[in-house]
C-alpha cells in the first residue's frame, strides 16, 4: 500500500477525525480488482475481473493448475450486461467456447481464447444475459430483453445459434419479466421463473419448465405454482433431472424439490436462515449438487454467511473456511471453486476440499490487506424501533497509533445501503476502515426490509419506505449515543441510491444528524415514479402505494417537498449518465438547500452510471465525503485534500 502520511508516534491524542491513516481515498482502489462470476471448461476456470483504473471494465481471466491467471480479452471489450439495468449473467463458458456480453454495444460475442471475439446478435437495442448452453440443439437458450419500439422494452427467453447472426427466435413471452433459464442434465426440459408488474423478484414470482418439441420449441409448459403469493428463484436440477427451487413460503428461502404443483421442503437442519437472496442481476446461485448427492448452500443469518454440507435427511455440516460470505460457487470433483469474503483480510477467489480447508489462493480483490492493529471487531448488535427492533453491524474507531482525547465519544457514521433488499455484511470492507482508522465509528444499517432476517422482516419496509428504514437508521444512531459509543452531536448518515433517499429523508424528516452525503439517492418520489427503467417501474408501488392513487404519499415522503425540515449541512454525488436515479434527482435538491441556505455541496461525474466504476471518481467522491465532514464539524482531517466548493457555508458548527 502506496503511503504518504508521516505517522505519528504510538498512542498520540488527537481529536477523533483526525487520526492520520494509511487508508487513504487512493489506496482504496490501488491494485483492487473485483471477482466473480467463475466457470470451470475441462481443466480451465474462467471468471470475470474489474479494472478500477480502465473505468471499471470488466475482463475474462483463465487459470489452470501449474499457470498464471492470464487475462483473455483485449481492453476494448467490457464483459457487462444491461439487461434490467443491473445486468448479470454476462458470461458464459461450454466446451471450449465463451460468450459474452459487451458492454458498449450490448451484443453477445463468441470467443475463443487466442482469436478476435465474433458477434452472434446483430447491432442494435438488444440486450442478452443469463444463457444457458443448450449442447444437445447446438444453441443457447438466454434471456433477451428488446428496446426497438417505444414503450417497456419486452423481455423473452429466446435461443440462439451458437455460430452466426441472430437475434434469437422466441421462446417465451407475454410476462413482464423472464428469468434464470436452466437445462436440465438430459436436455429434455428447461425451467426458469416470470414475474408481473408490480412484483419484483422477491415478491411473487412463477416456477415454470417445458420440454422441447421437434423444432426446439417449448411443449408441455408447466407453471408448477400459479396462484402462491412467493418468491421463488434459482431452479436447478439434480443429475436424476429432478428439478428444485428456492422458495421463501415459510418466510426464509429453503430448497425444495418440484413436482407438478408440490413443492417438498428439503430438510436442511439450518433453521431461520436464508438460502437465497434478492435476485437484482441475473444468474445467482444459493445452492450446488455435489457427485456425492449432497446439497452445498450457502446460508445467511443476518450479516453472516455459512457453507454447509446437506446429506438430503435433515443431516448437515458446515465447512468452518473461516470465511464469513460466499458467491459464485463453481464445483469440480471434490474441488470446489468459489469467491470468498473474510473478515480480516480482503476477498479472495479460493479453492476448498470438501472438509473446508482452503487448498489454494487463486486471486485476491487486492494483493496486500491491511495489517490487523487497523481491522476493527465488528459487532452485530439489535435495537429497539417501533413494532420491533432492527439490526446492523457497529465498528468502532481504530487506529494503533493514536487515541481520543478522554471522556470523548466518536462520531458516528450510520451507513444506509441500498435495494432495499440489501444487506449489510461483515467481509473486510476497507471503505469502511477509511473512517474508522480516522476516528469514526460506523454503524452499518440492516433497516427494516434488509435481507438475512426473513420475509416478514423483508416486507415490513412495504408501505413504510421514507419511514421505518428513517425510523431505524434515527433509532440505531441515538442507541448507540445513549451507550456512550457515539457523539449524539456528531452523527451522520450517508448512503447511496435507496440509502441516499434514506439520508435525505431523515435530514427533511428528523433533527438527529449534524450532518449526510446521498450518493445518487432519490429526492421526488414522484418523479422517479415517471422517469425511471422497467425493472423497477412498479417497484414503488409496494414501498409506497400505487401511483399515482396514492400520489400523496409521494409527495408526503419526497425530501424536496419537506424542504423546511433541512438544516443539517449535506453534499450529494450523482453520475449524470445514472438510467436507474437520473441527475435531476440530485440537480433538484441541491438548487433547493442552495436556495434555502442550508450548507450543501453537489459533485457529478461524467460517464458514471448507478455506482462509482472509475477509479478517479471512486478517489474524488471519498475525498470530498471526508472534506465537507471535516468542514461542517469543525475538524482538521490529517490529509491533504482538494477543496470542495461548499454553498451557504459560514462558520464550521461544532
Amino acid at each position: 500500500m502506496n503511503e504518504e502520511l508521516t505517522m505519528v508516534s504510538p498512542q498520540s491524542v488527537l481529536d477523533y477525525g483526525s487520526w492520520p491513516s494509511p487508508i487513504s481515498a487512493e489506496s482504496l482502489v490501488e491494485g483492487s480488482r473485483g471477482l466473480g462470476s467463475p466457470h470451470r471448461d475441462g481443466e480451465y476456470l474462467f471468471w470475470l475481473e474489474s479494472r478500477p483504473e480502465q473505468g471499471g471494465r470488466m475482463t475474462i481471466m483463465r487459470w489452470r493448475e501449474g499457470e498464471e491467471p492470464l487475462e483473455l480479452l483485449p481492453e476494448r471489450y467490457n464483459v457487462r450486461s444491461r439487461l434490467q439495468e443491473y445486468g448479470g449473467g454476462s458470461l458464459l463458458v461450454a466446451d471450449g467456447r465463451l460468450w459474452f456480453s459487451n458492454f458498449a454495444d450490448q451484443r453477445l460475442y463468441s470467443f475463443v481464447p487466442g482469436e478476435e471475439p465474433v458477434p452472434i446478435t446483430p447491432e442494435g437495442e438488444l440486450r442478452f444475459a443469463g444463457c444457458s448452453f443448450d449442447a444437445a440443439r447446438d444453441r443457447l437458450i438466454c434471456i433477451r430483453e428488446d428496446h426497438r419500439e417505444d414503450g417497456e422494452p419486452v423481455n423473452s427467453l429466446v435461443a440462439l445459434p451458437t455460430n452466426g447472426m441472430s437475434e434469437g427466435e422466441v421462446l417465451f413471452s407475454g410476462t413482464d419479466f423472464v428469468s434464470a433459464p436452466r437445462l436440465s442434465p438430459d436436455a429434455t426440459r428447461v425451467a426458469f421463473t416470470t414475474w408481473m408488474h408490480p412484483n419484483m423478484p422477491w415478491d411473487n414470482t412463477r416456477l415454470h419448465s417445458a420440454g422441447f418439441d421437434e423444432q426446439g420449441r417449448l411443449a408441455n409448459l408447466v407453471t408448477h405454482n400459479p396462484e402462491s403469493a412467493e418468491s421463488v428463484i434459482d431452479p436447478q436440477w439434480r443429475r436424476d433431472n429432478q428439478l428444485f427451487a428456492l422458495s421463501d413460503r415459510d418466510n426464509w428461502w429453503r430448497p425444495y424439490a418440484v413436482k407438478g404443483e408440490d413443492f417438498s421442503p428439503l430438510p436442511t437442519g439450518l433453521e431461520g436462515v436464508e438460502i437465497g437472496g434478492p435476485s437484482w442481476s441475473i444468474g445467482g446461485r444459493y445452492y450446488h449438487f455435489l457427485d456425492t448427492g449432497e446439497l452445498l448452500v450457502v446460508a445467511r443469518r443476518g450479516s453472516v454467511e455459512t457453507l454447509h454440507l446437506v446429506d438430503g435427511d435433515g443431516g448437515q455440516r458446515r465447512l468452518d473456511t473461516g470465511a464469513v460470505s460466499y458467491s459464485d460457487i463453481v464445483i469440480l470433483g471434490e474441488r470446489l471453486y468459489l469467491t470468498a469474503g473474510f473478515a480480516g483480510q480482503p476477498t479472495a477467489l479460493v479453492e476448498l476440499d470438501l472438509t473446508g480447508s482452503i487448498t489454494r489462493v487463486l486471486r485476491r480483490s487486492k494483493d496486500e490487506g491491511l495489517a490487523v492493529p487497523w481491522i476493527p471487531e465488528f459487532r452485530q448488535v439489535s435495537f429497539p424501533v417501533p413494532g420491533g427492533e432492527a439490526h446492523g453491524v457497529y465498528l468502532p474507531p481504530q487506529n494503533p497509533d493514536a487515541e481520543a482525547p478522554e471522556g470523548e465519544a466518536p462520531p458516528l457514521i450510520v451507513s444506509v445501503h441500498g435495494g432495499p433488499t440489501a444487506s449489510a455484511g461483515v467481509s473486510y470492507n476497507p471503505g469502511h476502515y477509511f473512517w474508522t482508522s480516522r476516528g469514526f465509528a460506523v454503524l452499518d444499517l440492516n433497516y427494516r426490509g434488509s435481507t438475512g432476517f426473513g420475509r416478514d422482516y423483508r416486507r415490513a419496509l412495504y408501505g413504510n419506505w421514507g419511514i421505518s428504514d428513517v425510523e431505524d437508521a434515527v433509532a440505531g444512531a441515538s442507541w448507540l449515543a445513549a451507550q456512550g459509543l457515539a457523539d449524539p452531536e456528531r452523527l451522520i448518515i450517508r448512503g447511496g441510491s435507496a440509502g441516499g433517499y434514506t439520508t435525505l429523508a431523515a435530514h427533511a424528516f428528523h433533527e438527529t444528524f449534524a450532518a449526510g452525503a446521498s450518493y445518487f439517492g432519490v429526492s421526488d418520489i414522484e418523479a422517479l415514479a415517471r422517469d425511471t427503467h422497467k425493472f423497477e417501474s412498479r417497484y414503488l408501488d409496494q414501498l409506497i402505494g400505487p401511483y399515482p392513487e396514492r400520489r400523496d404519499l409521494y409527495i408526503e415522503r419526497s425530501p424536496i417537498h419537506a424542504l423546511e425540515g433541512f438544516s443539517a449541512p449535506l453534499i450529494l454525488l450523482q453520475g449524470l449518465d445514472d438510467p436507474i436515479v437520473p441527475p435531476n434527482q440530485s440537480e433538484a435538491i441541491h438548487a433547493a438547500l442552495k436556495d434555502k441556505g442550508v450548507p450543501t455541496a453537489y459533485i457529478a461525474y461524467e460517464g458514471e452510471s448507478h455506482g462509482f466504476r472509475r477509479a478517479e471518481n471512486q478517489i474524488s467522491s471519498r475525498q470530498a465525503e471526508l472534506y465537507f465532514y471535516g468542514r461542517v464539524l469543525g475538524f482538521e482531517p490529517a490529509d491533504n485534500l482538494p477543496a470542495v466548493a461548499i454553498d451557504n457555508l459560514g462558520a464550521p458548527s461544532h
